[in-house]
């Protein structure tokens, strides 16, 4: 009944038309301001608060759930927006053209808490937490939306997603890498006020960047132009759609792991291996099975899918935790596991944004309407919500084992919760990783599927 009522035509003539190198390279290079944001507020914003602005762990942890609650709403309300965005420039384009500078400003705001007592420091940093979310919310959704409109090409959006990829990558190892030895040489809050102005800066110039040399060409019916599927209907088709909710809740356990290898790293690095310059060699290490894949990631993709690479990988991951349980305050073993969890990011970075908007073709094939910047929201808010699990699990257990923020050594118990974040609950979460990629077997039927809907416009 539900696809009978809501079927719709799609046409034309540029869809399965694959975009250059040209217009992938600047798509990719937009996506590494708006993960230079990510990265940073991921990594390093729990730290920021706990040991340079002075908020108490157990309260940073709060906000960083709270926040991220909020904002999956914003999410969710972000993608229906887009779907009934009308432009000259399509859906997805103009919101980052208009979104670029106000998230450069805020992402500055936000690592310049002022010394106003504690209870202003907590009201400036759910305000300008919030505000973030609201701006990023703006601009992450409508990009990520784009990749499933410059093309339906299944090899195309798993080239572009490889291009996003490795943007995504460079990000990550620049922020996780650079941000903590530039804060540190300047000192104090300062020195992370530059970080993330220089951070600021960069997200202007490549939003502005992708916006002028992106092209979208999957274009909605015109039936659907006139028609939008209602809201009710479309969160309703979303979950009747099994491989968006496999997805939706892989990116919960995802970005909950990811939330918990970068966030408590600094702390695991200081406290237990004896020097915060580790963390820099860490993170560079936990990327390096992802920049050997992508000099092999196209042929892999093209000769197996992007299911069966991604589980394959998940598997290997599963090992990186264990290896660390050898001997966990050990430099070399501890470096050893973290190169091994690197497997576990490679779907993260090279393939989750094409598998996302694979379920909205699922979607479209079995309830009949496209509703793309739902898919991408509604997953996005997995995402936020596995980010902010992660850091408020960091901030409470850190609270509840009697942490102190600056401290030159923590308590028995305080150094137990930092193990635990750091390996204990990354080893869970990596099993379900691999349970989850297991269970979605989308890419068997997806080149039926296309033709199906190939068909369906031809009538």
């Amino acid at each position: 009944m539900l696809a009978e009522k809501q079927r719709v035509k799609q046409t034309g003539p540029v869809q399965g038309e694959r975009p250059g190198h040209k217009e992938m390279l600047n798509y990719g290079l937009g996506f590494f301001g708006v993960i230079l944001t990510w990265t940073l507020v991921g990594t390093f914003l729990t730290f920021y608060y706990t040991d340079v602005a002075g908020i108490s762990a157990g309260v940073v942890g709060t906000l960083m759930l709270v926040a991220r609650l909020f904002d999956g709403v914003t999410d969710i309300a972000m993608g229906t927006l887009v779907d009934r965005t009308k432009s000259k420039h399509g859906k997805a384009r103009p919101w980052i053209l208009w979104m670029g500078i106000p998230l450069g400003v805020v992402t500055l705001l936000l690592f310049t808490v002022p010394d106003i007592g504690d209870g202003g420091k907590i009201v400036y940093a759910y305000v300008t937490y919030i505000l973030l979310i609201l701006v990023y919310t703006a601009m992450s959704i409508p990009y990520k939306t784009l990749l499933g409109y410059m093309t339906q090409e299944p090899q195309g959006r798993s080239v572009l997603n490889i291009y996003t990829g490795i943007f995504t990558m460079l990000a990550t190892l620049v922020i996780t890498i650079l941000a903590q030895p530039v804060a540190s040489a300047i000192g104090g809050k300062i020195g992370w006020t530059v970080v993330a102005g220089i951070s600021g800066a960069t997200i202007i110039v490549t939003s502005y960047l992708a916006f002028r040399s992106t092209k979208e060409r999957v274009a909605p019916s015109t039936a659907a132009q006139k028609n939008s599927v209602e809201l009710t209907v479309g969160i309703k088709s979303l979950f009747m759609n099994k491989y968006w909710l496999i997805m939706t809740l892989y990116c919960v356990i995802t970005y909950t792991l990811n939330a918990l290898v970068t966030g408590a790293g600094l702390y695991y690095t200081t406290y237990i291996l004896g020097n915060a310059a580790y963390f820099s060699i860490s993170s560079l290490l936990l990327f390096v099975p992802s920049m050997i894949g992508f000099f092999f990631a196209a042929k892999l993709t093209n000769n197996f899918g992007k299911r069966h690479i991604a589980l394959v990988v998940s598997i290997i991951g599963i090992f990186g935790p264990i290896i660390k349980l050898i001997d966990p305050s050990s430099l070399p073993i501890f470096l050893t596991g973290t190169v091994i969890q690197g497997f576990g990011l490679v779907p993260t970075i090279m393939f989750i944004y094409a598998m996302i908007n694979d379920t909205a073709e699922y979607g479209e094939w079995k309830f009949g309407f496209r509703t793309q910047g739902l898919v991408n929201s509604a997953a996005s808010f997995g995402m936020k919500v596995g980010a902010g699990l992660g850091g408020a699990l960091i901030g409470w257990l850190l609270a509840f084992g009697g942490y102190v923020g600056a401290a030159a050594e923590q308590s028995a118990s305080a150094t137990n919760m930092i193990l635990v974040l750091n390996i204990y609950l990354p080893l869970g979460l990596a099993v379900c990783q691999a349970i989850l990629m297991w269970m979605y077997k989308l890419d068997k039927q997806y080149p039926q599927i296309l033709k199906e809907l190939s068909e369906r416009k031809m009538r």
